[in-house]
């Protein structure tokens, strides 16, 4: 089969792999399309240290169940389907309890570091666990599928900040986590969700897709905008999706006494917490990890039109192609948003 294999740090090459067979308890399925994520391009320069060459990258993917393991019960071939991007033991507490994405032997398709080495989808094979496959709508096309695991991403953020409905809401960062954020905050219940960029683009996007208000700002500017629109209290939430200190900082600074700033963000490992205004003003700090079972949500919710996604993804290209489009990517080309790979290199219907 042909794969995309990052051979050195900054060189992909479109090369030829043994055909994956599917083990005990195994799904394989035929490729249809894989999005790009920030964090297959931050493997792609070496700067996470989690893309250790040579791996086949890729987790956000969907396509049809071409045969089954032994013992696999659910899927059968011609079904089409996507998978979760972490594999999780299935055994061990942190499973037993459903944080799936806290397991102590978690692993990531597309992901080799110290620990453990599993290739990704950007092939036109791969074989995973039947217990993370999904079946998907004759209505989600597979560039659509491709895009449920970042959704998935945003819908976890949101449960785990507990909303009681009615919030006001504030998206830091119109990325593609930031507008998948803003979208699963109104599913879960919000009443208002302004988002906040300095790309004008990027807002111009937000706006279209239901933002309630944009706010061209950061820093002190940002909060003053916040305050303005909450009668001087700030919002109930803030959703950071960036993960620099200074917007981590403003974030704290936009919520309102006793609200909560859910961190989705990581860009940098370290940031400088105002423990004072976090302790006096009695906010919660919630972190966030990847998703625990919000597959089926989001799929519900994207393919009844709830969550947009066509909007986001700009680029449906071929495999032969990714080399171009991580370059592009890495190299912060304006008007960028979701890059999608087929295997095929045709369409990803």
């Amino acid at each position: 089969m042909q794969a995309l294999v990052l051979t050195e740090y900054g060189h992909l090459e479109l090369d030829e792999r043994p055909m994956p067979q599917p083990a005990a308890g195994e799904v394989l399925i035929r490729v249809a399309a894989c999005g790009i994520c920030g964090s297959d391009v931050h493997g792609y320069d070496g700067s996470s240290g989690r893309r250790i060459p040579p791996i086949v990258m890729g987790h956000e993917a969907a396509g049809t169940v071409v045969s089954t393991g032994p013992g696999v019960s659910q899927f059968h071939p011609g079904e089409r389907v996507t998978f979760d991007s972490t594999v999780c033991c299935g055994i061990c507490a942190y499973c037993e309890r459903g944080e799936i994405n806290l397991c102590d032997r978690r692993e990531v398709v597309g992901v080799s570091c110290g620990e453990y080495r599993r290739d990704g989808a950007f092939a036109e094979y791969i074989a995973v666990p039947e217990r993370i496959v999904y079946p998907i709508p004759e209505n989600l096309s597979f560039a659509e599928a491709a895009m449920l695991e970042p959704a998935s991403v945003a819908l976890h953020a949101v449960a785990v900040s507990k909303l009681r409905g009615g919030e006001t809401a504030l998206v830091v960062g119109s990325g593609m986590i930031g507008l998948l954020t803003m979208q699963a905050a109104f599913a879960g219940g919000c009443s208002k969700v302004f988002v906040a960029d300095i790309d004008a683009s990027r807002l111009e996007l937000a706006q279209s897709m239901g933002a309630t208000k944009v706010i061209p700002y950061s820093g002190s500017e940002l909060v003053q905008q916040c305050l303005q629109l909450t009668g001087g209290a700030g919002v109930d939430i803030t959703f950071e999706a960036v993960g620099r200190n200074e917007t981590v900082n403003t974030a704290i600074d936009a919520t309102r006494k006793g609200g909560t700033v859910t961190l989705i963000g990581n860009v940098t490992p370290e940031v400088k917490l105002p423990l004072q205004k976090v302790v006096s003003r009695e906010l919660r700090l919630q972190g966030t990890a990847a998703s625990s079972g919000e597959y089926p949500q989001a799929i519900d919710l994207i393919s009844s039109g709830r969550i947009q996604v066509k909007p986001l993804i700009t680029k449906v290209a071929g495999l032969a192609e990714g080399q171009s489009w991580f370059d592009r990517l890495h190299a912060r080309e304006p008007n960028l948003m979701k890059i999608v790979l087929v295997p095929s290199g045709g369409a990803a219907g």
